[in-house]
């Protein structure tokens, strides 16, 4: 079954977009904000919309769970950054954990950094620990395939 077409909530403005399947390489714009909606960049996310993205994206959508004491989550953030401008069709977001610590709950984090991968508002995988760029590229690519 090919689906026509995505949910993908706007990064800027949080708005739930439909997107057609043919346009997510198009670098398609919300269509509220016109911003764009998969530009290869992190995005922050807050208390209130950590859930919205995760419900309502139906793209792969990987999640950061980091914290500002957490060394090794500062030393892979740059890291992080450059996965995500290698993988434009993918939603790179961030969550700090001890600004945001409800909204992390139920995610369930043990460990920082972890990462975690969810698809049509369901978890698929998760990954702790720091790793370089070439091998989130290479994790989420390995998802994009599953």
């Amino acid at each position: 079954m090919t689906i026509s077409s995505y949910h993908l909530v706007c990064n800027h403005c949080y708005s739930t977009n439909r997107i057609p399947n043919d346009k997510l390489s198009a670098h398609p714009n919300c269509g509220k904000c016109h911003a764009t909606l998969l530009d290869g960049t992190v995005h922050e996310l807050s208390g209130q919309s950590v859930q919205k993205v995760v419900l309502k994206n139906e793209v792969l959508t990987i999640i950061d769970f980091w914290a500002s004491w957490c060394q090794p989550c500062l030393m892979m953030a740059p890291q992080f950054k450059n996965a995500a401008s290698q993988l434009p069709q993918v939603v790179f977001a961030k969550l700090q954990t001890d600004k945001f610590e409800q909204a992390a709950m139920p995610f369930n984090i043990r460990s920082l950094p972890t990462m975690v991968a969810f698809k049509n508002s369901k978890e698929v995988a998760r990954q702790s620990g720091a790793l370089p760029a070439a091998q989130i590229v290479q994790w989420v690519q390995s998802l994009n395939q599953s």
